[in-house]
């Protein structure tokens, strides 16, 4: 039967797929707009399969705020290439989602994959046609939401580092600069109190060794690593860091001429402890060589 390119480009603009695939699928559904779009739903579920394992540690963040400033969603799509990660449809998916994000304060990855979209279809849905039509594996990797009762901080730095801060008291200001800190020194715990035990110990054991190796006198290595693991400590949670703004004075201080509180924060960092595929041009070069060599 003859399939009009009118036809075609309908079920290009409703699959967002190339005008051979539209086609071929219009071809072996006899023109029946419904069915191939059907048919190449499953041919796009079939192809995101496949570029499961493929390893996508590029994307962006994306960040949503509600309109009474009081919660936020920060999720962090990602793709294989920056390429693509610059890409006006894979931006606008990232978006979307974390519109789904905050409208259903889930922290289940699981979860938001199920929500539907506004433009319809489910965030898995749209993901697989956009793997489908971009040749890349994307994922929804990982969802921070917070809310505060009087004032959340959402900063984003471009668009691979973004910070979430949920305090009480102060103000919104003071809110965006502690998220924008956050962003910036990456803090690992809220407070010294907040640091697990273990760390601490390494920490001791570390310090320790060093002021013993310095030829430090044993009644003063005591003194010396508590000193050292305090400044440590410091370095690693959030009230103890000195404020990007104002190194002068510390985090702590801040809050304290502020009469404010930091209830919780969130920060993500596209990639962040994904483990990218290194690719060694000049040993495989070299490895070709002496194949070359060995069979010559």
């Amino acid at each position: 039967m003859s399939i009009t390119a009118d036809t075609v480009k309908q079920l290009r603009e409703r699959t967002g797929a190339g005008m051979m695939e539209c086609k071929r699928a219009l071809v072996e559904t006899n023109g029946d707009l419904d069915a191939a779009a059907e048919l190449m739903r499953k041919q796009g579920l079939a192809k995101a399969d496949k570029k499961a394992a493929r390893v996508a540690a590029e994307g962006i963040l994306a960040l949503e705020k509600s309109a009474d400033g009081r919660s936020a969603a920060m999720v962090e799509v990602n793709c294989e290439t920056d390429f693509v990660a610059r890409e006006p449809e894979f931006q606008g998916f990232c978006a979307d989602v974390a519109k789904v994000a905050l409208a259903s304060r889930t922290a289940s990855v699981e979860a938001l994959a199920a929500a539907a979209l506004p433009s319809g279809g489910s965030v898995d849905e749209r993901r697989r046609a956009l793997i489908a039509k971009i040749g890349e594996n994307i994922s929804v990797r990982r969802i921070a939401t917070l809310e505060s009762a009087d004032h959340l901080g959402a900063y984003r730095h471009g668009t691979r580092i973004g910070a979430l801060v949920a305090i009480t008291g102060g103000d919104a200001a003071l809110a965006h600069d502690l998220a924008m800190h956050v962003a910036a020194t990456n803090p690992a715990f809220l407070s010294v109190d907040d640091v697990p035990a273990e760390v601490v110990t390494k920490e001791r054991e570390i310090e320790t060794a060093k002021a013993l190796a310095e030829g430090k006198p044993a009644d003063i290595v005591a003194k010396m690593v508590e000193g050292r693991i305090r400044k440590t400590l410091n370095e690693k949670v959030l009230l103890g860091q000195p404020f990007v703004k104002d190194p002068d004075q510390t985090i702590e201080k801040l809050l304290k001429a502020a009469k404010a509180e930091v209830k919780s924060f969130q920060r993500f960092e596209v990639g962040d402890g994904i483990e990218k595929k290194q690719d060694d041009f000049v040993g495989e070069v070299m490895a070709q060589v002496k194949a070359s060599s060995a069979a010559g």
